[in-house]
């Protein structure tokens, strides 16, 4: 008898258990979204603590300064820069030609208030890229130099400096890499023409004028780039531009090796032939050329290689090699390109006819 009512207490819980397993299939065929839902909602609850890039900040923080230039004892310009190498007592600090650009003396100042006066090592114009050099008995913090070409487009950056005055000096925005390669139409003049193209990387990160010279560094504190450059138009935000690190840190050895910029040069004067569509003295030429873009050749350097080529004032230079000119900016990058002593081919318009030469580079021997 109690066997028996084991066996039914025991078949009773069966049904039952089999019973709740077929409810429970139901439910799941039928309401698969409520259950789903529910999944969802409690994966959504998950919380994430993050901490930032705190301690990648502190790895390159006091290795920035704050670049005040000078003219006759005239305070004229402020900017950023990184110690980025030492030899004993001596230390190199990378920024932009452009922050120092006309002044006779510049002044570093660090993180612990600490103010040096420093020696122009050098610069590239074209680079924007300058090297002040300082002595100190102290221990400086020099930062460590990464690589931008491993970088990724996504990839967290923050970049340090003293935007718009040393009221803020030391200031840390963050972003990410939003573009590389970039090709940035630069003025040297602050002129509406376009001097030289230069090849820069991308980011979102707030950058301002105080900024330039300044590093742009990685999730690992290390520095990918120099902030150069920051695109300002009516409804465009957030768009930064950095020189990539080897690119600076090249120049900069140039620099302190004393090495001479043996530059391609052509030898010619030149002027954008939109910049020179309304301007009488070119308007014969424009007319017969029938061209929208190109480069109108105003004055040829006697000995130069464009006379030995056979190039003359009134020629329209719409390529160099195989690479369309469309303005001094891009001359100059594509000629860049190549080496002293290469020939390279130069198309011009010519009264309307289009002439092939071949051009020997020479050198300007340009020195800093």
């Amino acid at each position: 008898m109690e066997k028996s009512k084991k066996r039914n207490s025991f078949i009773v819980y069966l049904i039952i258990f089999f019973l709740g397993c077929l409810a429970m299939y139901g439910l799941i065929h039928y309401f698969p979204v409520i259950v789903t839902e529910e999944v969802m909602r409690l994966e959504k609850d998950v919380t994430v603590n993050e901490n930032g890039i705190a301690d990648a900040v502190e790895k390159v923080y006091d290795a920035v300064v704050v670049v005040s230039t000078y003219k006759k004892d005239v305070y004229t310009a402020s900017g950023s820069g990184f110690v980025y190498a030492k030899d004993g007592n001596t230390y190199h600090i990378l920024t932009n030609y452009h922050v120092i650009e006309g002044g006779d003396k510049v002044t570093v100042s660090f993180t612990d208030e600490t103010v040096l006066e420093t020696k122009i090592s050098g610069y590239d114009e074209y680079a924007d890229i300058a090297v002040l050099t300082i002595e100190s008995d102290k221990d400086l913090a020099v930062a460590q130099i990464g690589s931008s070409y491993n970088a990724r487009v996504g990839d967290t950056t923050f970049a340090v400096g003293a935007p718009l005055d040393s009221a803020y000096s030391w200031t840390v925005s963050r972003g990410i890499v939003s573009g590389k390669d970039r090709k940035v139409e630069v003025s040297l003049s602050n002129s509406n023409t376009s001097d030289y193209i230069m090849n820069v990387m991308q980011t979102d990160a707030s950058i301002n004028s105080g900024n330039s010279g300044g590093p742009l560094c990685n999730s690992n504190g290390e520095v990918i780039g120099i902030t150069s450059l920051k695109l300002v138009s009516s409804g465009v935000e957030g768009m930064g531009f950095a020189i990539p690190i080897e690119d600076a840190v090249e120049k900069a050895e140039m620099i302190l090796s004393g090495k001479i910029y043996d530059t391609p040069y052509l030898g010619v004067s030149m002027v954008d032939l939109k910049e020179a569509y309304y301007d009488f003295r070119y308007y014969e030429i424009i007319r017969k050329s029938d061209l929208s873009n190109g480069v109108i050749v105003t004055s040829v350097e006697k000995d130069s290689a464009a006379e030995k080529a056979g190039i003359e004032a009134g020629d329209i230079i719409i390529s160099i090699g195989d690479k369309e000119v469309t303005n001094k900016a891009y001359l100059r990058y594509y000629l860049y390109q190549y080496k002293v002593g290469d020939k390279v081919k130069v198309k011009v318009n010519r009264s309307g006819d289009t002439k092939t030469f071949t051009v020997t580079l020479k050198s300007n021997k340009q020195t800093s």
